[in-house]
């Protein structure tokens, strides 16, 4: 029972609003904590973000929200657009770099006067130099050029736009997360955190966004952060994104000085990083094809072009283990048997990173990164490279209490969250050592799951250490009995039927060397797990890319299994979580081409099997 509940529960007995609870009370839901299931976007950009402004974003916040809440409007290029479902929730996560100077100079610019930048980038604009404006912005996140700025301009955007989110919070119905991005630039590597905030305009506002301005080290972010709690008694986190983009610095063992990272950072990182955004347009970042090569599904949305300095030629292969969620979460395990703390213990979440103002990621519905990106004719025929390599990815599930920010936040703090590509895909993750192959059935497993296990995100103590084995339950005789994990998804209700569940399994071995291993564990038809690589046989397709439709003639609306780690070794410490692969359907670029009866460049990819990512569990020794 989370504690709001209890204290209501106390204050209405108290208030002789309910009878003493002498005895336990009929209704099984007056002292039963319930978790429902939330959908947002934790990474979305506007105009006020000087790099959508500059490629053709006019809508601001305001669009924003009212089209997340499920309001039909007008795009940047004047196209009618509506989300399939409302979501849930949002933060709107303008970069702190220059926020609102764009979009200013376009309705306002006497109010920049004052402003050396604004004027610098009004000049620019006026005599047709857009291309210049984007690249100051891009040496600026550099660190190559300083550009100063009215302070005064920056503390006036932060107050709108944080009481703007306040309008629009509605707590029961939609939650509007005050939040923002800290672009960081170093040397080109992409190191951006999205600061997501649990408060309200009043307590946020006492602070300035720190950005990369001030520093481009993830160290002195965190400082930040720190000394806004204590400033202000609130909450506040950092999520990492686009670490694919790094060139192997978001997941490095070394800190920002080139040191290796000690104690203080693990705990450090740990304390201000829960979460990791895994999937969003920029391509996924949950394995790659170098890095799990018995891996048949790895190769996803692979955008692994260097950075942002070098996007062709300056990505090598010994970079990739600390730029993906997987590999970083094996090198967790290791820091932490040396360190005694893990660094990379977080949750795996989804986002857009769309620069339009649209959290508009579903296949048949996606607007691009930016405004010129919008549906057309003419955007199939942009080089892969560019349009055509974006995935139409991600969203966040939360499973929270209520549809409050301090609910959501509060869940996405214990990583009790997963990631999708974009469908709506249900799912629960447990670990235990007491379920039972009856769990499956019951009509209350999921009460089972937090009764006798853990959820996703959360960490598993050897069998000794359960709280079974704490209140006395005897423990089986076999101290190396494996953990179970009890598993439950179900498709998104307009959307594809799921092919499987897997789980992905990485531990550490007595040599101090990381594994990995796929299982599947529950699938669709008639199948055989192939016992040299623990995964099934690929299932058929029924997509026809003429129409761009697809059938769900095969796979199944539910999947569930309760899993026993067959290579499972109490000594080693281990990390396990869920991979839900949909049946194959239209990619994006599918939906376009057979709308607007264009043929599909030979180098885009047409079809894809969308998929979402819990949460890890961690096992950890004694």
């Amino acid at each position: 029972m989370t504690q709001m509940r209890l204290w209501y529960l106390a204050l209405l007995l108290a208030a002789g609003a309910l009878p003493a609870l002498a005895e336990p009370p009929y209704s099984p839901y007056v002292t039963e904590s319930t978790s429902q299931l939330y959908w947002g976007d934790t990474h979305l950009h506007t105009n006020l973000s000087a790099d959508a402004f500059g490629f053709g974003a006019r809508l601001g916040p305001d669009t924003a929200y009212q089209f997340a809440r499920g309001e039909t409007v007008r795009s940047n290029t004047n196209q009618l657009v509506r989300l399939s479902r409302p979501l849930d929730f949002l933060v709107v996560s303008d970069h702190a770099e220059f926020t609102g100077v764009g979009a200013t100079l376009q309705t306002d610019p006497e109010r920049l006067s004052a402003s050396p930048v604004a004027q610098r980038w009004k000049h620019l604009l006026d005599t047709g130099q857009r291309r210049e404006v984007l690249m100051d912005q891009y040496a600026v996140s550099l660190g190559q050029l300083t550009l100063e700025h009215d302070a005064s301009f920056i503390d006036d955007m932060w107050r709108q736009i944080t009481e703007l989110a306040d309008s629009y919070n509605e707590p029961g119905q939609f939650t509007a997360l005050i939040g923002y991005e800290w672009t960081a630039l170093p040397n080109g590597n992409n190191l951006h955190r999205n600061v997501i905030f649990r408060d309200d305009a009043a307590r946020v506002s006492q602070v300035r966004p720190f950005s990369s301005i001030d520093s481009p080290d993830p160290e002195d972010l965190w400082r930040f952060l720190a000394a806004y709690e204590a400033q202000t008694n609130g909450r506040v986190m950092a999520i990492p994104h686009n670490a694919n983009i790094s060139n192997g610095v978001m997941f490095a063992p070394t800190n920002s000085a080139g040191e290796p990272i000690d104690q203080e950072y693990a705990r450090i990182r740990a304390r201000w990083e829960p979460l990791v955004e895994v999937t969003q347009i920029k391509g996924d970042g949950e394995t790659h094809p170098f890095l799990s090569p018995d891996d048949p599904f790895a190769d996803y949305e692979t955008w692994d072009d260097g950075n942002f300095g070098n996007p062709r030629d300056d990505k090598t292969p010994s970079m990739l283990p600390y730029e993906y969620a997987r590999s970083a979460l094996q090198q967790g395990l290791k820091h932490e048997g040396k360190l005694g703390i893990n660094p990379f213990q977080f949750g795996m979440i989804g986002s857009s990173d769309s620069h339009t103002a649209f959290s508009a990621v579903e296949e048949n519905n996606f607007f691009g990164k930016f405004g010129m990106d919008e549906p057309s004719e003419e955007r199939l025929q942009h080089p892969i490279r560019s349009i055509n390599n974006y995935a139409a990815s991600g969203y966040v599930a939360v499973w929270a209490a209520d549809n409050t920010r301090a609910a959501l936040f509060d869940a996405m703090a214990r990583r009790e969250v997963y990631a999708t590509t974009g469908p709506r895909i249900s799912l629960r993750f447990f670990g235990g050592w007491r379920f039972t192959d009856a769990d499956l059935t019951r009509p209350d497993v999921v009460q089972r799951g937090y009764s006798e296990g853990v959820p996703m995100g959360g960490t598993l103590e050897s069998r000794s250490h359960s709280p079974a084995e704490q209140n006395g339950i005897p423990a089986s005789s076999e101290s190396d009995e494996a953990p179970q994990f009890l598993i439950l998804a179900e498709r998104d209700p307009i959307g594809a039927n799921l092919d499987q569940i897997q789980i992905v399994k990485g531990w550490l071995d007595a040599d101090d060397d990381t594994h990995e291993q796929v299982y599947s564990v529950s699938f669709s038809g008639q199948r055989e797990i192939d016992p040299r690589t623990h995964i099934v046989a690929p299932i058929s397709s029924t997509v026809d890319l003429a129409q761009a439709r697809y059938s769900n003639a095969i796979g199944s609306t539910q999947l569930a299994a309760l899993w026993r780690d067959p290579d499972f070794d109490s000594s080693e410490p281990a990390v396990y979580y869920v991979r839900v692969l949909e049946i194959p359907t239209p990619r994006w670029t599918s939906y376009d081409a057979a709308f607007y009866q264009k043929a599909l460049p030979d180098d885009v990819p047409a079809i894809h099997q969308e998929r979402a990512y819990s949460s890890p569990i961690w096992y950890r020794p004694d």
